[in-house]
């Protein structure tokens, strides 16, 4: 756990949130009192009561890949001091020009700094909290499940009555891969490690490989759509396994340095698919307010059911995230964040 530290604030416009000064391990974290953010035009103030841990979290906390840093959270250290992205909570206020909440309403989606009591979202990606999801469940949703229903719709185009083959189906993504890709009609193949292959088969996956038993590349199977979530099998292993005109979708990826991480497959995959039938690809996942309730509509209708591994307490956010760098988590570790003194 992590000390609380209090600065000298107005305690009424105060609360709880994970910060830190400078990139690093979960060392770098602490609890602090700080003010509650300022809501902007079209932005949403949500009292948070869950937020979900994901590979995101880690590289942002990390610094690393360095990309990241380019890419604009900092160079030398973070912009933002707060952490966490996904979160589901009650909206306490809204900023000028937001039409579609207003106070006391239950939404789940993205904002930012969520490992806090209070977190600002832009009104564009947030939606209603499924009726049938606890705060803890829906704060599992907002990443990984738009980047597994843009994975498995938009770039993997999947079709009734596919073979689709899910690598990494057991973590955040996958998970919603699965269970996405069975709901549009696809036979779904999961790749996972021993002590995973049960939960993957509990979400609707119709054949489950253990990859530390069976390399999928060596069998006689082909696939239509290949999602590869934060794998590192090679672009050529992958392509044997392809029907001649089926699709690989890169999501992710670990490992590769600190420069890069492990960009040069989606590269490599990118290079090659003007140059033969198959389509290879990969995308950065974003988040807006369509897609949330699209993930809304499926969860509410009993296709889609998000898998959350643990709950970690606020103080709890560097066990949290320890656990995730084990890469034993199941589904989705989340935060909860109990009522604040001052509510």
């Amino acid at each position: 756990m992590i000390s609380t530290k209090t600065r000298s604030l107005d305690l009424a416009g105060s609360m709880k949130a994970v910060v830190r000064d400078r990139y690093g391990s979960t060392d770098v974290l602490q609890l602090e009192e700080v003010a509650r953010p300022v809501v902007n035009d079209g932005e949403v103030l949500v009292r948070v009561h869950a937020a979900g841990v994901d590979r995101g979290v880690w590289h942002v906390m990390a610094g690393q890949p360095y990309l990241i840093r380019i890419a604009g959270y900092g160079l030398r250290a973070p912009k933002n001091p707060a952490l966490g992205m996904d979160l589901a909570g009650i909206v306490a206020a809204v900023g000028t020009n937001v039409t579609r909440f207003q106070a006391g309403d239950e939404v789940f989606g993205v904002g930012t700094g969520s490992f806090a009591e209070y977190a600002t979202a832009r009104e564009d990606k947030l939606a209603l909290k499924p009726q049938n999801l606890t705060f803890e469940q829906a704060a599992a949703v907002g990443v990984s499940g738009s980047t597994a229903l843009q994975a498995v719709r938009d770039h993997g185009r999947v079709e009734p009555g596919q073979e689709v083959l899910i690598i990494g189906a057991s973590g955040g993504v996958g998970t919603f891969a699965v269970q996405i890709a069975k709901a549009f009609g696809a036979r779904v193949t999961g790749v996972c490690s021993t002590a995973k292959v049960n939960m993957v088969r509990s979400i609707g996956a119709d054949h489950v490989i253990d990859y530390s038993r069976e390399n999928f590349a060596e069998a006689d199977q082909r696939y239509d759509l290949i999602l590869d979530i934060g794998g590192n099998s090679s672009v050529a292993s992958l392509r044997r396994v392809l029907t001649p005109k089926g699709t690989l979708v890169i999501v992710g990826g670990e490992g590769g340095g600190r420069w890069f991480g492990g960009i040069d497959r989606q590269l490599r995959a990118m290079t090659l698919s003007p140059w033969v039938g198959q389509k290879l690809g990969t995308f950065i996942g974003t988040q807006n307010h369509e897609d949330l309730d699209t993930l809304k509509e499926l969860i509410e209708s009993g296709r889609l059911s998000p898998v959350v591994d643990r709950t970690y307490s606020l103080s709890e956010v560097p066990e949290a995230i320890r656990y995730l760098e084990k890469g034993q988590v199941k589904g989705k570790v989340v935060i909860t964040v109990p009522a604040a003194a001052t509510d």
